[in-house]
């Protein structure tokens, strides 16, 4: 998922508590048993397993997501410190696949389209992006290679703690997107110790998450932060209260790709710069990437004979 200015901050968000996407699928998808007991519960190691399998699914659906493009809208609502509305921007990307990697190409600011000299800065932008892999040597493939792998590694040493920090409780069964799905809620787990330096953010965040049924993907999350946390080199601090909904769909019966994300968050960089807005994104038009397909000068799509 692609965001501008707030980007790491609300993946921050979905890689807690969305089975961390970045990171390709390598295991087997054990039998999962969701016999409820007598009192129609499951048990916590149950719920365990289920969502140790959802994050395999999730690892899988990241790289068939990679095959898509679409549509991105974005509207930014910068709040006073009253929770008012002081002022609004509206931007719409397009989602490009380029090299395996999904990237943004700004095409309207405020429901217009852009001037010409704006939309030729993001042609050079995008040109430049395909320019730097064409020229790629292989050192530099090499240490990029190197990078990804690191950064697949930490996500699966990081999807280890989502199973562990949690007391899940199931809530009940609910229709998302017109598909049955269960409704879970996670409470941070007392005493949960952290094994990578991530998964200290854990217990700073509760809220509920919908299992679609048939699938065992990710249809739905609503999350809080339960405490002021901080992180990053320039010292970025969330604050108490920030939230996160985000809301995926199936697409062509074989993904689950971004449908809905809205956030409230109140965030201070380096003690000084505060940002308080409320995020509103939604997604359309999705299209396969065709394999047999390119990027060629401009960023448009030539399709190969």
């Amino acid at each position: 998922m692609h965001t501008s200015r707030l980007a790491l901050l609300i993946l921050l968000f979905i890689r807690t508590l969305a089975f961390g996407q970045q990171a390709p699928a390598k295991a087997v998808t054990p039998a999962l048993d969701l016999t409820p007991d007598a009192n129609g519960s499951l048990s916590q190691a149950q719920m365990q397993q289920l969502f140790r399998i959802v994050a395999e699914k999730d690892l899988a659906n990241n790289k068939l997501q990679r095959n898509y493009t679409y549509i991105e809208r974005q509207v930014e609502n910068k709040l006073d410190g009253k929770g008012k509305t002081k002022s609004t921007v509206v931007k719409t990307y397009e989602v490009l696949e380029i090299y395996g990697d999904q990237v943004e190409r700004l095409i309207e600011k405020n429901d217009k389209p852009l001037s010409q000299r704006d939309a030729a800065k993001e042609e050079e932008k995008i040109q430049k992006i395909i320019d730097k892999r064409n020229n790629e040597s292989e050192g530099e493939r090499r240490k990029r290679e190197e990078r990804e792998e690191k950064d697949r590694e930490n996500s699966r040493k990081f999807e280890n703690e989502i199973a562990d920090a949690y007391n899940f409780k199931l809530v009940g069964t609910e229709l998302v997107g017109g598909r049955e799905a269960w409704a879970i809620d996670g409470e941070p787990r007392p005493g949960f110790v952290p094994h990578i330096k991530e998964g200290k953010f854990l217990s700073k965040f509760h809220g509920r998450v919908w299992i679609d049924k048939a699938d065992l993907q990710l249809a739905k999350m609503n999350v809080e932060c339960l405490d002021t946390i901080s992180f990053g080199l320039f010292l970025a601090r969330f604050h108490k209260g920030s939230r996160l909904m985000l809301e995926q769909t199936r697409v062509n019966d074989e993904v689950w790709l971004p449908a809905h994300v809205m956030a409230k968050i109140d965030v201070r960089l380096a003690l000084v710069k505060g940002f308080n807005v409320d995020l509103d994104q939604t997604f359309r038009d999705y299209k396969k990437f065709r394999t047999e397909s390119k990027i060629i000068a401009g960023g448009e799509v030539e399709e190969q004979k």
